[in-house]
């Protein structure tokens, strides 16, 4: 039986490695795509989501348009990164619908239809928490049709924006706190897959010509993406970063996790968007600050089989 997942992206490079893997393994139900501003502007996310959504393959997948900005702070800037479309300058025109639904109205629509239908969805988030903040926020009732939220953001260790941020977490921490003080609050599970282990799942040139003997859209597109993003950071090899999220969804074995309490720095100093993840075995000398924010209990990935995810995103896109 195929697992069913909604995806809230905002594609750039990485969350196009994910929607593929999304689309194409078997165990997996993509019944949604909701897209929120980071790593380009929400539009920009639209279009490259509409192309690589036909570049896969897939069918008619609702897909919503969602924040544009962070909930207070202004956006940080991911150009350097994904090129000024996002997509390395891969994105391309596409007919696809958008779904005249608000991303988080079309989210309560699909967490419903689930409730009413006895079903849970796995709630994959590779992009700031904005539009997972909203949604539960005012919507507290769909919680009862998500199965479990895993999503790409924060470090258990250093940041890659700043010394302690990373970067999903650093353009919307007031989203990521309210995410995970939803989640604490609606019994939602939660699973952070950090940088602790975003780096670790690698492809490399060689799996670019592999890809690029297929003549598959969606392959063609993946090799292309692997060998820009090589040669722009003059490396043979470059990780899958977010797609590892998706696979993990697929083959839970291969991610090694431990529960901590995490909570998520929102002050406007030099910690701004780190996520603390609180590794003491012993409660006996937390103490309770002033403005205390009771942490919530994650699943914070600390170990991944980086071999295997990378031959199963392989072999996923390759059929």
């Amino acid at each position: 039986m195929s697992l069913p997942v909604i995806m809230d992206v905002d594609t750039g490079i990485d969350d196009a490695f994910a929607l593929m893997f999304a689309v194409r393994h078997p165990a997996i139900d993509l019944r949604a795509v909701t897209c929120v501003g980071g790593n380009t502007g929400v539009d920009h996310v639209v279009a490259n989501t509409r192309y690589v959504l036909d570049a896969a393959g897939a069918g008619e997948i609702p897909l919503g348009r969602g924040a544009a900005t962070p909930l207070l702070a202004a956006p940080a800037d991911a150009g350097r990164f994904h090129g000024g479309d996002g997509l390395g300058g891969f994105s391309r025109q596409s007919d696809r619908r958008t779904d005249r639904r608000s991303a988080v109205d079309l989210l309560r629509h699909e967490l419903s239809s689930a409730i009413a239908t006895g079903e849970t969805i796995t709630l994959v988030a590779t992009a700031p928490l904005t539009n997972i903040a909203l949604l539960l926020r005012a919507h507290p009732e769909v919680a009862a049709g998500i199965d479990r939220l895993v999503f790409m953001g924060g470090s258990a260790g250093a940041g890659n924006v700043t010394a302690a941020a990373e970067h999903n977490v650093f353009h919307d921490p007031e989203a990521a706190a309210i995410t995970l003080a939803a989640a604490r609050d609606l019994d939602i599970p939660v699973t952070m897959y950090g940088l602790d282990v975003w780096g670790q799942v690698l492809v490399d040139r060689a799996d670019a010509d592999r890809l690029a003997g297929n003549l598959d859209p969606g392959c063609q597109l993946a090799a292309a993406l692997i060998r820009a993003r090589c040669d722009l950071l003059g490396v043979d090899a470059i990780t899958i970063g977010d797609a590892g999220t998706v696979c993990a969804v697929a083959d839970p074995d291969g991610l090694t996790t431990h529960r901590h309490p995490v909570r998520v720095e929102t002050g406007f100093g030099y910690s701004r968007g780190q996520t603390m993840v609180d590794r003491r075995e012993s409660a006996i000398d937390r103490v309770r600050l002033p403005g205390y924010v009771a942490p919530t209990t994650v699943d914070v990935a600390e170990h991944v089989d980086a071999r295997g995810y990378a031959d199963l995103w392989l072999r996923t896109l390759l059929g």
